[in-house]
C-alpha cells in the first residue's frame, strides 16, 4: 500500500504529468486511486480531517486528485462530494478572496492562512474517462485550488501569510486537512 510522502519529497515540489487520455481506465490509474484512497483513509492527526489527496503525495507524479469527505463528525454539513480529477485544470476563479486556514496531509505538523478564491470552475476527467466540469464555492473551491498547487509543484505552505504549528492551537480551532 502506498503511503503519504515527506513534505521534502520531489515529487511534492514538481510538475505532476498529465494521464494520457487512453489510459485513465487503465489498471495502472485504478490502482493509484486505489492507493491514494488508502492514503487519505489512513490519514491519521488527533482532531483533524484529510478531505483530498493528490498523487504526488504519495509520490506519484501524474495530476490526479481525488475529494473524499473523512469527517466523522455528524455535524459536518454539508459533506463534500466524492469526486476524481484526472488531468483537473481550473478554468474558472472568482476575483473575491479569502483568507481561510488551511492544512495539509503532506506537511503534518502545520497549518495556515492562505488567500484563495471564493469560488472555482474545474474541467477534468472522472476514473471513467469521462470529461466534466464542475462549479464550487467555500471549501470545495479551495480543495480545488489547494489539489491543483499539489499538481504544479506548490504546497500550501508556499503560499501561506501565516504558518503555526499543530501544537500551538487547539484541534477545534483548526481546518480541515485538504
Amino acid at each position: 500500500m502506498a503511503r503519504l510522502v515527506p513534505q521534502t519529497h520531489p515529487a511534492l515540489h514538481a510538475i505532476a504529468e498529465e494521464v494520457p487520455i487512453a489510459d485513465i481506465t487503465s489498471p495502472a490509474i485504478r490502482k493509484v486511486l486505489k492507493d491514494m484512497r488508502a492514503a487519505l483513509h489512513t490519514y491519521e492527526a488527533e482532531g483533524f480531517t484529510g478531505v483530498a489527496i493528490a498523487a504526488p503525495q504519495i509520490g506519484i507524479p501524474l495530476r490526479i486528485f481525488l475529494v473524499e469527505d473523512m469527517s466523522k463528525d455528524e455535524e459536518h454539513e454539508p459533506r463534500l462530494p466524492s469526486l476524481v480529477a484526472i488531468n483537473p485544470r481550473i478554468v474558472k476563479l472568482s476575483r473575491s478572496k479569502e483568507l481561510r486556514s488551511e492544512g495539509c496531509l503532506s506537511v503534518p505538523d502545520e497549518y495556515g492562512s492562505v488567500a484563495r478564491a471564493t469560488r472555482a470552475t474545474l474541467r477534468a476527467y472522472d476514473e471513467h474517462g469521462n470529461e466534466y466540469e464542475r462549479g464550487a464555492s467555500g471549501l470545495l473551491a479551495q480543495i480545488f485550488q489547494h489539489e491543483v498547487d499539489h499538481l504544479d509543484g506548490i504546497l500550501f505552505t508556499d503560499r501561506a501569510e501565516a504558518i503555526v504549528h499543530k501544537s500551538d492551537k487547539a484541534p477545534s480551532d483548526t481546518p480541515e486537512t485538504v
